[in-house]
């Protein structure tokens, strides 16, 4: 049985351009809040408790922010650049809650792609509604479609 790896894989640094964008959206249910819960062992009550929940500042039970950044590792790692990329890094700015039965959409958009490094830079970012609730920006390695000689 052979496998063709290349039909696995996604874009690579010669395919993009500065302006390309993706998305990837997403319901967040009790049962995405309880397994995230517990593979990530971040068991705060003000995620799974709604008595606690309702003492916050935020009046009822909110979904786990790294839940909503995880999204954009979607978009990252299956549309752009895509299977075969790695994250670099990524910076996440927590601007609004997400509840139980809010639709978040991750959105990446290439803001600059450097050549030399096979390093691609994207603004992330998600949204609820009209409403930003992640703010961020991603640095991808991203291979070339031919060895740089």
């Amino acid at each position: 049985m052979s496998t063709d790896f290349a039909a696995m894989h996604g874009l690579y640094l010669e395919d993009l351009e500065v302006g390309m964008s993706a998305m990837f959206g997403k319901t967040v249910t009790e049962a995405d809040i309880a397994a995230f819960a517990g593979v990530s062992g971040d068991t705060n009550p003000i995620h799974l408790h709604g008595g606690f929940a309702q003492s916050t500042r935020f009046g009822q039970r909110i979904a786990h922010g790294m839940l909503s950044g995880s999204f954009i590792s979607t978009v990252v790692g299956t549309k752009l650049p895509g299977p075969g990329s790695v994250y670099v890094s990524q910076t996440l700015n927590f601007t609004a809650p997400v509840s139980i039965g809010d639709t978040v959409t991750a959105v990446c958009t290439i803001t600059d792609i450097n050549q030399e490094r096979r390093r691609v830079t994207l603004k992330t970012q998600c949204i609820s509604g009209d409403k930003v609730v992640i703010d961020g920006e991603a640095v991808v390695s991203v291979p070339r479609r031919t060895p740089k000689k």
